[in-house]
């Protein structure tokens, strides 16, 4: 059995625990061969290849990213991409397919499999932490405790110089880190793409603050929308699957606040730092199991399949049921933070 393996989509802390797991168990307990499919799907697609054996592995349980790279490579809306991805497995003795990724990249393996045939095993990757039928996802812890340092830093700069200090975090449809890392870090205001806000009413929260001598903390979501308004864009191009590039809430949302309430304003834009670098204790342990149990359905022909955490159990669900609709934060939880808002 010959076995490739791919990591599509923005990069990640865990995806090289994965990797390591995968590899690890298949070739110690099931003696499976490996392949390695260079920058998501974009390697299969071209046939970009490297060697995965155990040395290959070695010592890439702590590092950032992924030591096969990753793209937004999209094979079904190339011209004849599905059937190069067929012929390039087919030829290079591939038997089945782990696909390591978020809604985009599984979405593209669901499809293969339910429509192609193509035997494939997911494993839910995602700092968002929007993917269906998962608990959570890896990389999300890692990107959360980034943020919530971050915003812990920044509460001392704010109370120094008395200014509003807005936190722009990612989070294109789901507000899970802005949620998260905003509870963890004492912010006063959290705005997420689920809820379209006030700007009266957030720059009310922001003024109470100031009236006892308290430096507002203001996290936002980059999908965070006015309820006047749009989502903020960098640009109108899109991506290969659709997306446009979300940047600039939280500068807007500065430049209001300081307009309103003639309070000085300053934005930090977190950005990929909070997918960079090396992953959480948590990340690491989720998705090496995460990798173990996908080894485990390809043995078991069990294909079609994604791996997901229930509670603290790993269990298969189908990929299209994962990738059918974004996971997103429950009005009720949100509301249940509103306390600790202004």
């Amino acid at each position: 059995m010959r076995v490739g393996v791919l990591t599509g989509g923005g990069d990640c802390p865990g995806l090289n625990a994965v990797i390591r797991g995968i590899v690890r168990k298949g070739v110690q307990e099931y003696g499976y061969e490996f392949t390695g499919y260079r920058d998501g799907w974009r390697g299969p697609l071209e046939g970009d290849i490297v060697p995965l054996d155990i040395p290959a592995v070695r010592g890439i349980l702590p590092r950032g990213g992924t030591i096969l790279g990753s793209s937004r490579t999209n094979p079904l809306k190339v011209e004849g991409g599905v059937e190069r991805v067929q012929r390039n497995l087919v030829e290079q003795g591939v038997d089945a397919l782990i696909v390591i990724g978020g809604e985009d990249t599984l979405g593209v393996a669901a499809t293969l499999h339910d429509e192609h045939g193509v035997k494939v095993v997911g494993v839910p990757k995602t700092i968002d932490n929007d993917l269906d039928a998962t608990d959570y996802t890896f990389g999300f812890d890692t990107a959360v405790n980034i943020a919530t340092e971050a915003i812990d830093r920044l509460h001392t700069t704010a109370e120094s110089h008395m200014r509003v200090l807005v936190v722009e975090v990612m989070g294109r449809h789901a507000g899970w880190i802005a949620l998260h890392s905003g509870l963890a870090g004492g912010a006063n205001v959290i705005l997420i793409p689920e809820q379209r806000f006030d700007l009266d009413q957030v720059c009310a929260w922001v003024e109470s603050r100031f009236k006892i001598r308290y430096a507002p903390i203001v996290v936002v979501a980059e999908g965070a929308m006015p309820k006047d308004g749009d989502m903020v864009l960098k640009d109108g191009t899109l991506d290969s699957f659709g997306h446009v590039r979300l940047s600039g809430i939280g500068e807007w949302l500065a430049k209001q606040i300081e307009k309103r309430t003639g309070k000085e304003a300053r934005t930090t834009v977190l950005g990929h730092v909070q997918r960079g670098g090396t992953p959480s204790a948590f990340d690491r342990w989720l998705a090496t199991r995460f990798g173990l149990h996908a080894i485990e359905a390809v043995r078991d022909g069990d294909f079609g399949k994604m791996v997901a955490l229930r509670a603290t159990d790993i269990v298969r669900v189908p990929i299209a049921d994962a990738t059918a609709r974004i996971k997103t934060v429950d009005p009720l939880l949100y509301e249940e933070v509103g306390v600790f808002f202004g």
